[in-house]
């Protein structure tokens, strides 16, 4: 799945309106994360980036962006870097996730997601440390997580 989940990326961000339609694509297969409607920027192995803007849905009573969607956009930007990062014959799932508030998120939201060590292939799962770390339209950090992918060898087909 990695490597068509990349080959679908630089096939349809080529595209006018490429990135756009591809972060629906995504939202489509996995419809939680359309609440907050990322736009992926940038996809490639060991590094992803991407963006949501401050519109109401994503905004808290204090007129920030809301926590979660933070966490979304985490969780968005991580898994989908481990997606592309893994060798084929691994899988991987989000174990766990620890995040710390650094400033009120106010504007456009970008969130960068790179592994502490690249993937790799084994005969064993093994934990895969992710760290995300989201910027406000003045660079300034937000918000940082990490995330605890467990990677695995994919069932033998019978």
């Amino acid at each position: 799945m990695s490597a068509s989940v990349l080959q679908l990326y630089n096939r349809i961000t080529r595209k006018p309106f490429g990135h756009w339609l591809f972060s629906r694509l995504i939202c489509f297969k996995a419809p939680y994360f359309g609440s907050i409607k990322p736009r992926m920027t940038v996809l490639e192995p060991n590094r992803a980036e991407a963006t949501i803007a401050h519109r109401r849905s994503v905004t808290n009573h204090l007129g920030t962006v809301h926590a979660i969607a933070l966490c979304n956009l985490a969780e968005f930007t991580g898994g989908l870097m481990t997606d592309v990062s893994i060798p084929a014959s691994m899988r991987w799932i989000p174990k766990g996730m620890t995040v710390e508030y650094l400033k009120k998120a106010v504007g456009a939201q970008r969130g960068v997601a790179t592994p502490e060590f690249p993937p790799y292939e084994s005969a064993e799962g093994y934990e895969l440390p992710v760290n995300v770390v989201v910027t406000d339209p003045q660079s300034d950090v937000v918000f940082k997580a990490r995330i605890s992918m467990w990677v695995s060898p994919k069932p033998a087909r019978s």
